[in-house]
């Protein structure tokens, strides 16, 4: 879809983007075809995270077995039920995606992957989602505001290194397959944007207790981690006796860490 073409299905439907929800949709065909051709695998289904207007899900349609793809806005999935009408490898699911069973989704299907352009308002618990998720996608490509892509892949001892970045770096190989001005999308956006291909490590298994531990690790980042983990409910003897079988240090704090040693500790506490 072309911004033209935006502009012309918008005015046949009667819409108009919805700034609330974040709505600048994708308007460059060869992006989209980029984005998809990452995100898919042969044989795999895919799960599409804010379809809009369908300019990347027609692209999915292409390359995976087939598409589920989530849209908040009804107005939208009345859009997309005519534009996609007779389409039988999609299915339309009007629903919040932070509501969504994804756990549900995941399990019938086993393997999967997903795709998004992303409103920036809501990456980092659509990304937490996904990345605590215990059937994890094998593949993602995701578009987020380029500040925000910096996130996925900050280096221990970082000030933006967190919960992100660490179940991201353990899960995935994740690189930036390209960089977006805000003239690719309409309505134009503020900010540029990146896309990020996920790839799922073959040698990394699930934590599950692992998205929890982070947040309680980093929830005031300022404090050592003992004190987190004691502000989380464990004894002072307790969160002490188990940083030392792992030798962590007492005084450590959170962004200290790498995420393989996250792990550790989220297997040892459960």
């Amino acid at each position: 879809m072309s911004a033209g073409d935006i502009k012309e299905t918008l005015k046949l439907f009667g819409l108009t983007p919805n700034k609330a929800l974040g709505q600048n949709f994708l308007a460059d065909r060869e992006v989209a075809a980029r984005i998809a051709r990452a995100a898919c695998l042969p044989n795999l289904p895919a799960l599409e995270i804010g379809p809009g207007l369908g300019a990347l899900t027609g692209m999915l349609l292409g390359s995976a077995a087939r598409v589920a793809a989530v849209e908040l806005d009804g107005a939208m999935v009345g859009a997309l039920n005519g534009m996609f009408a007779g389409e039988e490898r999609l299915t339309l699911i009007h629903a919040d995606f932070l509501k969504f069973d994804l756990e549900g989704y995941a399990g019938r299907e086993g393997e999967y992957t997903v795709a998004g352009n992303l409103p920036y308002y809501v990456t980092t618990p659509v990304c937490m989602k996904l990345l605590s998720c215990s059937v994890l996608p094998a593949r993602m490509a995701l578009m987020v505001q380029k500040e925000a892509a910096a996130r996925f892949t900050a280096k221990t001892g970082t000030k933006i290194y967190g919960p992100l970045a660490a179940l991201a770096r353990l899960y995935y190989e994740c690189e930036t397959l390209m960089e977006l001005s805000p003239a690719r999308f309409y309505p134009q956006p503020e900010v540029d944007s990146a896309a990020l291909v996920f790839v799922r490590k073959s040698d990394s298994p699930t934590v599950p207790s692992l998205a929890g531990l982070l947040g309680t690790a980093f929830a005031m980042r300022r404090k050592t981690l003992s004190n987190n983990l004691r502000a989380a409910g464990f004894g002072r003897e307790e969160a002490q006796e188990v940083l030392l079988r792992l030798g962590i240090p007492q005084d450590a704090r959170a962004e200290q860490l790498a995420p393989e040693v996250f792990a550790a500790l989220a297997r040892e506490i459960g």
